[in-house]
């Protein structure tokens, strides 16, 4: 099934839109073992003194399952997560607040938005594991993400004219005319086209900033081969 793109106010600075809902089937949940017992959870990895969990991973690979289509790789859901506990870290630190129960509201709305009814919705969240409570929850820290990485890096991300300029000419108007629509006035779109080049301003220094700190964090991936 095609849909429109979600434009999530998320953590994952690359992800903007998802574009189609691939055939991949969703995550499996932890179930019983051979013997009848129930497995609580596994460690997925080490980092410092810290342990991201199965049940992150599993979580997280639903939740992308729900709103792209398809879950990333195992390596990427836990750099991923190794990412959030870098950020969580540091916006605890800086008593970064927690985002209202009306901006959740909205994004849990937004995202209800993509399916042909709020049934349909509530099926997909089911098909992948996740409740209302769990995508509203995950929500909550995707949104607490971006916000603060949004808050740490736009002061430094400064676009001037001839950026915008430069992105209406080589971007912007090419785009427009593949489309066959009609290109606006610079005047009349340069605030957003601001906007668009302030984002990947502080998506890019984010990820600089991200790829620094777990370089220097001890991060131990446990192998799938080695859990019980």
């Amino acid at each position: 099934m095609r849909r429109a793109a979600f434009i999530l106010v998320c953590f994952s600075w690359f992800a903007g839109q998802a574009a189609v809902r691939a055939q991949s089937a969703p995550a499996p949940s932890p179930g019983p073992a051979a013997n009848g017992a129930q497995i609580v959870d596994g460690v997925a990895a080490r980092i410092e003194d810290d342990i991201i969990t199965e049940s992150e991973l599993t979580e997280l690979a639903a939740f992308q399952q729900l709103v792209d289509g398809r879950a990333k790789s195992r390596d990427e859901l836990i750099r991923e997560l190794a990412d959030q506990w870098i950020v969580r870290g540091e916006a605890a630190t800086a008593k970064f607040p927690q985002p209202t129960k009306d901006e959740v509201d909205g994004q849990y709305a937004k995202l209800g938005e993509l399916f042909p009814s709020a049934e349909e919705f509530r099926k997909s969240c089911a098909a992948v594991g996740l409740s209302e409570s769990g995508v509203r929850r995950l929500l909550t820290q995707q949104i607490y993400f971006s916000r603060f990485l949004d808050y740490r890096f736009r002061p430094a991300a400064q676009v001037d004219q001839t950026q915008i300029r430069a992105y209406y000419r080589d971007e912007f108007t090419p785009q427009m005319k593949a489309r066959g629509q009609s290109v606006p006035p610079l005047d009349d779109v340069a605030d957003a086209i601001r906007e668009v080049l302030v984002q990947r301003a502080i998506n890019d220094r984010a990820k600089q900033w991200l790829d620094d700190t777990r370089a220097r964090l001890t991060i131990d991936v446990v192998s799938q081969g080695d859990r019980p």
